[in-house]
């Protein structure tokens, strides 16, 4: 079992920064990629990035140039720094580790940037 927990979300102005984290615990041995997603009030859950177990990242449309994902494998934790914030990136982020055939994802982190 691998627990999930996310961190960093918060309230924000457009145009601002925040930086989220993704800490995994437990049976971490054979964490492979892991993934940023949000889902806003009344759709669908999307994917944001992901990363790679050698750190290739991989970036929505929507966040290029504008969010970086990256990882500390001996902390077990991703991050996610969001630069240049908008108001449409509002939403609740959530972490999904995969580990060999399996996903985990936490309980996520609001993430709310005002106009």
């Amino acid at each position: 079992q691998v627990e999930v927990v996310e961190s960093g979300g918060g309230l924000v102005q457009a145009g601002g920064s925040l930086r989220l984290s993704c800490e995994a615990s437990g049976r971490t041995l054979g964490i492979n990629a892991v993934g940023w997603h949000r889902q806003a009030p009344g759709k669908q859950r999307e994917l944001v990035a992901t990363i790679s177990r050698d750190g290739v990242p991989n970036y929505a449309d929507s966040v290029k140039g504008r969010f970086t994902i990256s990882r500390d494998n001996a902390k077990n934790t991703v991050y996610l720094q969001m630069n240049s914030l908008k108001p449409e990136d509002t939403a609740v982020y959530y972490c999904n580790v995969k580990r060999y055939a399996s996903h985990y994802w936490g309980q996520g982190t609001q993430v709310t940037v005002s106009s």
